[in-house]
């Protein structure tokens, strides 16, 4: 089809330019309030204008960027108390899954040693635990980020409902993006960061789903206080 290596080639590119603005938030180079256009984009990747606003705008929908109407773009200035927000939207999601789970939803009505399709998705998401169980460890905040966003987008498939999964993903970029501007402050995060992934993942494997609720809630718990302490600090 005439025009479709162009295509593909500007899809590229867009995905590319989105990865790596979306890395640099994330590992707190661009920090918040940080404003650009798309032309100074467009200028320091050496493309044009096209692919880089669509990446921009990609990036605007996924919470890590906001558009600043007929200026350009910029990175978030999320407070503790979107933070909070997000972590109580967030719990409010979880919570229902597991409810769903506990009343016998379909993702997990039969023991996954007898579904194959769902022992094989756990061993998946236990491997990405096991990484982002290691970063947390030795406090590797880039590693561990890439790490658990796999991790419970990958655990949020197990339920089945894309709609769901997307939500979730996006409310847990958003957090990153919210926590990275002060973990980055401390010297060091080597025992500081939450990593009991593998916990709830055997949890689930169990079909445990009040364990799995409880550590959860302690993530969370444990994640919140952690931006609090440093908020006040």
């Amino acid at each position: 089809m005439p025009g479709n290596g162009t295509a593909v080639t500007r899809s590229t590119l867009r995905q590319q330019i989105a990865d790596a603005l979306r890395d640099e938030v994330l590992a707190g180079r661009l920090r918040p309030g940080r404003a650009f256009t798309v032309k100074e984009i467009a200028e320091q990747y050496g493309v044009s204008a096209t692919p880089v606003r669509e990446a921009l705008v990609d990036l605007s929908a996924q919470g890590i960027l906001e558009a600043d109407q007929h200026r350009g773009f910029r990175v978030p200035e999320y407070s503790l108390a979107d933070y909070r927000y997000m972590i109580e939207a967030r719990s409010l999601v979880t919570d229902g899954m597991f409810q769903a789970l506990a009343a016998g939803h379909p993702a997990f009505t039969a023991a996954p040693a007898e579904d194959a399709r769902t022992a094989a998705m756990l061993a998946t998401v236990r491997r990405r635990g096991e990484e982002a169980q290691r970063a947390a460890t030795a406090g590797d905040l880039t590693v561990l980020i890439g790490y658990d966003l796999r991790f419970w987008r990958e655990l949020g498939a197990l339920f089945g409902n894309p709609y769901l999964g997307d939500f979730l993903h996006r409310l847990r970029v958003q957090a990153w993006v919210c926590a990275v501007q002060h973990l980055r402050r401390l010297p060091t995060l080597r025992g500081r960061l939450w990593a009991g992934h593998t916990e709830l993942v055997e949890a689930l494997a169990r079909r445990d789903t009040e364990t799995a609720r409880t550590t959860v809630a302690a993530a969370n718990a444990h994640s919140l206080a952690l931006l609090e302490d440093l908020s006040d600090s």
